[in-house]
């Protein structure tokens, strides 16, 4: 698998926004760096103006679509400043519960900033791919599913190969991938806000996001990845 973090011209369809920010497999050495460094650029405009939210989206009934949850539940146990967590394994939001949580999101934070966190189904050389991109996502279409975009930044892992029997593929994908990955992206949340905190209140910025301009390119495609929900 190529390790590379790479600016995508071509964003799947499942998003409503134009541009991939960042992309890089999750057993790539400096994934958690990379990852966290844009996040900091895509998070740091808004951090004296926007409460910060993560939305982990999926269920613990299906191994694949765990991502979520697991992202949620080693939030909730990292505890990173400045950000409300909701989609854990204990209180997961998935596909039959979704719009009641959005409601609620917008009643209790009408004007937070969402992180939505979604595992998804793509071609089976991206499978391992974190992705990190602009505006919303759908959850469940990579099974075909009709649910609420949510999110202003979205943030996805290619979990299994999709385009048949997406319910079977789900299923059987294996835990100790899916976990991996969960703990890579929950690893670099809690890095990024580590970091949000210190720039924003304390000694000032800590990091140098100039870096990561040399780690991103306009090449590959991100075609045919679909958000599971």
């Amino acid at each position: 698998m190529q390790k590379r973090c790479d600016a995508m011209r071509n964003p799947p369809k499942p998003f409503a926004s134009n541009q991939t920010l960042c992309r890089i497999p999750y057993d790539d050495a400096n994934a958690t760096e990379v990852l966290a460094q844009a996040l900091v650029r895509s998070l740091l405009p808004h951090v004296h103006q926007r409460e910060f939210l993560c939305l982990a989206i999926g269920t613990d009934r299906s191994t694949g679509d765990a991502l979520g949850p697991l992202v949620g539940s080693q939030l909730v146990q990292l505890a990173p400043q400045g950000l409300t967590i909701y989609g854990t394994l204990d209180e997961p939001v998935h596909a039959m519960n979704l719009k009641e949580q959005i409601e609620q999101i917008h009643r209790r934070h009408p004007n937070a900033f969402i992180l939505s966190v979604d595992a998804c189904l793509g071609q089976y050389k991206h499978i391992g791919m974190i992705s990190l991109q602009e505006g919303s996502l759908r959850p469940g279409a990579g099974v075909n599913k009709r649910l609420p975009e949510v999110g202003d930044l979205s943030f996805t892992c290619v979990v299994n190969a999709g385009g048949f029997m997406e319910y079977f593929v789900l299923q059987n994908t294996r835990l100790a991938h899916v976990i991996k990955m969960a703990q890579v992206m929950a690893g670099s949340i809690h890095l990024a806000f580590t970091r949000l905190h210190r720039m924003a209140y304390k000694d000032g910025p800590l990091v140098t996001i100039q870096s990561l301009d040399k780690k991103m390119s306009p090449k590959g495609d991100q075609r045919g990845e679909f958000s599971t929900g």
